[in-house]
């Protein structure tokens, strides 16, 4: 099954993200001592890509960071705008240091040029294109849906952890975080950094997320991806036609199965993968 070529130059509202402003005079380094991502040189108007992390390493949240003059404003899962606004306020103790949501409109756009000057490069891969908080749409990009995203997201083997139910089943180096430009292993401390550095340094990873073509029904996330008797993985989301799974670097084959169907890697999935 081949996946049909998306047009050219679309845009769509993310209304599953949502933000929250952190600012104050001890803003950059309150996060900077949790998030993977440095934060202390966020300068104005840049967006990085950020995770937080369990202690033991595990993915909590996904983050955009935002740079502003007075600190920070993070891009986050809608559904977990009330829980990760709690958190990082326990977690603020005496640090000068506001935290709120805040209201606002999160979009991308891809497939084409830069949309304008309220837009950013997304900093996990140029092909998912921009992000811009508030923004008009663009003019020449086609009005895309949510779900189209997603599967641009999913295509490229991109995965987000509210959106893809992830929390605390993966490392993120499993899912790509490192690649995707979110680990920042030379800025010093932040939660989880023992086992994800210690993963990185040892290259003992063994599993990576990869985007699969599929045939049949969407699988349901954790349905095994097989090399004849062999388990090579797990799906961690799906739609139809496409998987975003976890695989076994050392045991993927030309033989993939799903369900008794036929799966196959997406090539730039793959070449994504490899070139790490």
């Amino acid at each position: 099954m081949t996946l049909p070529a998306p047009p050219l130059a679309r845009w769509s509202r993310l209304c599953d993200r949502a933000l929250i402003r952190v600012r104050g005079a001890e803003a950059r380094a309150f996060l900077n001592g949790l998030l993977t991502q440095a934060v202390l040189d966020l300068a104005p108007g840049e967006l990085r890509f950020a995770a937080w992390l369990s202690p033991q390493g595990r993915l909590l949240h996904d983050l955009m960071l935002w740079g502003r003059d007075d600190g920070v404003i993070l891009d986050v899962a809608a559904g977990d705008l009330d829980t990760l606004a709690a958190k990082l306020k326990l977690h603020k103790l005496r640090a000068k240091v506001e935290i709120e949501p805040m209201a606002g409109q999160v979009s991308a756009a891809w497939g084409g040029g830069s949309p304008g000057p309220d837009w950013q490069a997304d900093p996990r891969r140029p092909e998912l294109g921009w992000r811009a908080l508030d923004a008009a749409p663009p003019p020449g990009f086609a009005e895309a849906t949510p779900e189209d995203y997603r599967r641009l997201r999913h295509s490229l083997a991109v995965a987000e952890t509210a959106a893809d139910s992830l929390g605390e089943r993966v490392y993120p180096l499993e899912v790509n975080f490192d690649l995707l430009h979110g680990i920042d292993f030379k800025k010093g401390c932040f939660v989880g950094q023992e086992t994800t550095s210690r993963m990185k340094r040892r290259g003992t990873l063994k599993s990576r997320a990869l985007a699969l073509q599929v045939e049949g029904p969407p699988p349901p996330a954790g349905a095994l991806i097989m090399s004849g008797d062999t388990r090579v993985g797990e799906v961690l989301a799906s739609e139809e036609g496409l998987a975003l799974a976890v695989l076994r670097l050392d045991r993927l084959t030309d033989d993939l199965s799903l369900a008794g169907a036929p799966a196959r890697l997406v090539p730039d999935s793959a070449a994504f993968i490899a070139g790490s």
